[in-house]
């Protein structure tokens, strides 16, 4: 199996006060969907010395970046989410396939790929690997709530909080825990959208003053961890 998304993501970073009342001012626009409040876990790669996440955080025209994904604490059967992600002239293109965590951990660190998978997305990933030879860097994790338009189901924005990470024990079946990102409650809302933007949606973060920032969670774990003299700059 696999998926293909190319779209705009476009962050903003919000406190509580805030987010409380964006939610309030688009309640008739959106509702949450079908999982409510979930925690997404991540492994992310790179390089020995973070080529990745500091060439990321340089904003270059054309970035790229692999992570491992499951939705919750998983076993060794879960399933998982292997994801390549590019982004090219502010358009993310994201392909990404499914198989078991034991089979993920295979193929990272044999390259042992499962059988009946989407080719052409693993001869990307396979190309990622054997061109950077990355290894599991960083686990980050933090809860989501997802919303769909009620007008035109396929508007889609998340608001993550609680983001957290650790750069030891690098395994997802071990839980979500690891060291948080911010001293205070702050809530990353991201708008994933095909096409421009519902005006509805334009007037209640002009009214909020809400203003689109240049935000990855993994370069900021990356920026604090640098920060405190525990990383190579």
């Amino acid at each position: 199996m696999g998926d293909t998304f190319q779209r705009v993501e476009i962050k903003y970073l919000m406190n509580t006060a805030k987010k409380e009342a964006f939610l309030r001012l688009v309640r008739e626009h959106v509702k949450p969907d079908d999982y409510g409040v979930y925690t997404v876990q991540n492994i992310y790669f790179d390089t020995d010395h973070f080529d990745l996440v500091r060439r990321s955080m340089e904003k270059p025209v054309y970035k790229e970046k692999l992570r491992l994904r499951s939705y919750g604490t998983p076993d060794m059967n879960s399933k998982v989410f292997l994801e390549i992600k590019k982004k090219y002239k502010g358009i993310v293109y994201k392909r990404r396939t499914d198989f078991p965590l034991s089979e993920a951990y295979d193929y990272i660190k044999g390259r042992i790929r499962p059988a009946g998978l989407n080719p052409q997305i693993f001869r990307e990933i396979d190309y990622f690997m054997q061109y950077y030879d990355p290894k599991p860097a960083v686990v980050l994790c933090y809860d989501r709530v997802a919303y769909v338009g009620t007008e035109d189901p396929d508007f889609r924005l998340t608001i993550d909080t609680n983001i957290r990470s650790r750069d030891t024990d690098l395994r997802l079946e071990n839980g979500s825990y690891g060291e948080m990102l911010f001293d205070q409650p702050m809530f990353l809302m991201e708008i994933k959208a095909m096409g421009a933007m519902p005006r509805w949606l334009v007037k209640a973060l002009s009214q909020l003053q809400i203003y689109p920032v240049s935000f990855s969670k993994y370069g900021r774990v990356y920026q604090k961890e640098r920060e405190r003299g525990q990383l190579a700059c």
